[in-house]
């Protein structure tokens, strides 16, 4: 889901960064930082290395497990912005995984799409049993930011598909994967709040 550098021109960059920016100042107002700041930085480490495992896919991205719905669950959709920040800055500016100048794109479709839907949809399910309620919500999270991150692509004059392309197939690949997200994030959820039910917020 990475997107690279050169697959957006200069303004939709710019705008993304700029919502990056300005979500992360909302995130970091209604956070908990340094109460959660443990968790977030092992949830941190722990998606980090989840992430390095990445299947090409047609269109010159890839797949890989993204972690939102997973770390909001467990810390809230605003900390769970931070955990990813974390991961995405180091990848980009480490590995080279994920663009610089795509950074706020890749930010808001991970840190900020990803854990806000996922949050929301194992609240509305919760009722009917964690376990599926977090495995819709690890689908859901993962579905919805390839769809984000098609938009982007596909809008961008950079990029030599429209989004009649771009759109359909990162969201098509994306809700395929997102049966194992849905699944990965189900078992840690069960397994957690039967064993350290501290480490679960909702």
């Amino acid at each position: 889901m990475h997107i690279p550098d050169g697959y957006l021109d200069p303004i939709s960059a710019g705008v993304t960064w700029a919502a990056m920016l300005g979500y992360g100042y909302y995130a970091y107002k209604h956070s908990d930082l340094s109460k959660n700041m443990e968790m977030i930085l092992a949830l941190a480490a722990a998606i980090f290395v989840a992430q390095m495992l990445n299947w090409p896919i047609p269109g010159g991205t890839s797949l890989h497990l993204v972690g939102g719905a997973l770390s909001a669950i467990l810390v809230g959709p605003f900390d769970a912005f931070f955990v990813l920040l974390l991961v995405l800055v180091v990848q980009a500016l480490v590995f080279h995984d994920g663009g610089i100048t795509t950074l706020g794109a890749n930010v808001i479709n991970m840190g900020v799409v990803a854990p806000l839907v996922g949050y929301v949809v194992y609240k509305a399910l919760r009722r009917y049993g964690k376990f599926w309620a977090a495995l819709v919500a690890g689908w859901a999270s993962i579905t919805v930011a390839g769809f984000a991150a098609g938009l982007e692509i596909g809008l961008s004059p950079a990029f030599p598909y429209g989004v009649a392309i771009s759109v359909p197939v990162m969201t098509m690949w994306h809700a395929l994967l997102g049966i194992v997200e849905g699944l990965i994030t189900a078992l840690v959820v069960v397994y957690l709040s039967k064993r350290a039910p501290q480490y679960v917020r909702l």
